[in-house]
């Protein structure tokens, strides 16, 4: 195995110990001992400022087998040369490997329309509604542009979200559902043929400069993979990306290192790219995409902010620690209350995940600056969201994702730009298999040809619209196995069976694999935690079971819509 190869699984093993997860069945291997070795010798998660970071100074050496920094404090303990090499296969047992890909092939480009606008997308990891609050930027843009206050993903979780956003599809279309395996990952997308079937080949072939800048997908590493189809320009990360330092970024398919020093904190770095790219292509029309690691786990801010928001606790809303009352679904019913402890973690990894927005939201303004200095700030729209949410301590969860409850599928969608009204919000229910059509039509391109979604740019210009979508699908496939996944959940943070689930304008209704139904009313219970789909009269069941298997087999745009749309159908579901 080479070294870059060890480096994938590296980032597994550090997250295992910075987050606490026990890796399930890989919790008694070869890796768990190298992390209980490391713990054993006084390592610790966060510690890497005093020389005994439990990642950095500890878990690299061992498993690069280089030196520790000059600035660690202790010495490494003694883990024989054969486990760091059984963990590291252990690793690889779970990778699905490419199969011979077709060639990808971009139309011929042609001339952008004139006066095209340029477009700058950024999206987040992990990003929750609640820490809007710490990013000043993003609220200047809620008031020069427009919120979509219900904005939701098709899953709550890394790879299914971002290839339904490339590609506009629906999982159950593109045929990503999760992070690794044969369904899932960089492998997944490119197994299934959605390469060639993304927004970047349509705005490639219509004439416009396109860059991908920081994540993409999870398994794509930038020794051995190729850049993407359709991107003009490739500044893009692997695992490793996670811990901001210390990482590869695949430049244009030249693998450049970057290491520890506070100039290389990737965020930072992503954001330089893209200033850079705003500056170079200034008067051509031209897409960007820069997609942070950030607040993702380990939730690592910029040096020069790490010690912002002393004291800050999680939100403690009405979910906070607290079980739904009646026919709980049984993944989750098992949940203990938190303990002290457990609060306390949280409160850690929220005041982590603030300070880590902070560098975020200064990329925002700085992108912004470089656009007024080109003078293309008044032909850009500047979008802002992330591919899934996040739960802290709802529920009695500790920190995750992959449920069908608000905190996970609810995310910011905000847009600036030519024609968008200001402070302006769109209460329609919309969903990230959308971003794909409106990308492509705000360019003036045609979108692929298999999207399921539909252009949000009526609702972007203020048009009046008369008939709109009144549920959102959500899929799910769980549960999550793989102890090598960077979104692997640790104990107690929800790890649901598969599902899929609708969410309404005033309600959200979930059907799980083992036969439990759910059903919240938002209008009386807006934490959802009262489970009434028992109390639900025979027709509204009924009616709702139509409406999940309508949208699980709809296979294009037209027939999506239809079946999203059920106050033009049969099924009476609103």
């Amino acid at each position: 195995m080479s070294a870059r190869s060890s480096a994938c699984l590296l980032w597994a093993i550090a997250l295992v110990a910075m987050t606490g997860t026990a890796y399930g069945r890989a919790r008694d291997g070869a890796c768990a001992q190298i992390m209980r070795a490391c713990k054993a010798a006084g390592f610790e998660q966060g510690a890497a400022k005093s020389g005994n970071g439990l990642k950095v100074d500890c878990l690299d050496p061992i498993m690069n087998g280089t030196p520790q920094p000059r600035h660690a404090s202790r010495p490494l303990p003694h883990v024989d040369a054969g486990l760091a090499a059984a963990c590291r296969t252990q690793g690889l047992e779970n990778q699905a490997p490419i199969t011979e890909r077709a060639p990808v092939i971009v139309p011929p480009s042609r001339p952008a329309p004139p006066g095209s606008p340029n477009i700058v997308f950024v999206l987040t990891d992990d990003l929750s509604m609640n820490l809007l609050q710490f990013m000043p930027h993003v609220q200047r843009m809620q008031k020069e542009g427009m919120t979509f206050a219900n904005y939701f993903v098709t899953d709550s979780l890394c790879c299914p979200s971002r290839t339904s956003i490339f590609t506009g599809r629906f999982p159950h279309d593109s045929g990503v559902f999760k992070n690794t395996g044969e369904d899932g990952g960089y492998a997944g997308f490119i197994n299934h043929g959605n390469e060639g079937l993304t927004f970047a080949v349509a705005l490639a072939s219509g004439g416009y400069k396109t860059a991908m800048l920081g994540k993409y997908l999870n398994g794509y590493e930038p020794p051995k993979h190729p850049v993407g189809a359709g991107w003009g320009y490739w500044a893009v990360g692997g695992s490793t990306g996670y811990a901001q330092f210390n990482y590869n970024l695949s430049e244009d398919g030249k693998v450049v290192r970057y290491g520890y020093d506070p100039a290389d904190y990737l965020t930072d770095i992503v954001s330089e790219h893209g200033v850079k790219f705003i500056q170079r292509e200034a008067g051509k029309p031209f897409f960007i995409e820069i997609a942070t690691y950030a607040p993702h786990a380990p939730y690592i801010p910029a040096p020069r902010d790490a010690d912002a928001f002393p004291g800050l606790r999680a939100p403690r809303g009405p979910a906070f620690d607290a079980m739904p009352e009646r026919d709980t679904p049984p993944w989750l019913a098992r949940m203990a209350p938190l303990s002290d402890d457990d609060k306390a973690k949280i409160d850690r990894a929220f005041r982590m995940r603030a300070q880590s927005v902070l560098s975020v939201d200064k990329m925002i303004g700085d992108l912004q600056a470089a656009l007024a200095r080109t003078g293309q700030d008044r032909n850009t729209y500047f979008v802002f969201s992330s591919d899934n949410g996040y739960h802290m301590g709802e529920y009695r969860l500790m920190p995750g994702k992959m449920t069908a409850f608000d905190t996970d599928i609810h995310v910011p969608l905000i847009i600036t730009g030519p024609g968008v009204p200001a402070g302006r919000v769109v209460n329609e229910i919309v969903e990230n298999i959308d971003l794909c059509s409106t990308f492509s039509e705000l360019a003036g391109a045609a979108p692929p040809r298999t999207v399921d979604g539909h252009s949000l740019v009526p609702l972007l210009h203020g048009q009046p619209v008369t008939e709109w979508r009144s549920a959102a699908l959500i899929e799910h496939h769980g549960p999550h196995e793989d102890p090598n996944d960077p979104d692997a959940p640790e104990p107690r943070s929800g790890n649901p069976p598969s599902y899929e689930a609708i969410r309404m304008p005033d309600a959200v209704y979930v059907e799980y694999d083992d036969g439990t139904k759910e059903y919240h009313d938002l209008a009386t219970d807006p934490d959802e935690l009262h489970n009434s789909y028992a109390s639900l009269p025979p027709a509204r069941k009924a009616s709702l079971r139509q409406a999940v298997e309508a949208m699980r087999d709809c296979h294009d745009a037209a027939r999506c819509w239809a079946a999203s749309s059920p106050m033009r159908t049969a099924s009476g579901v609103k």
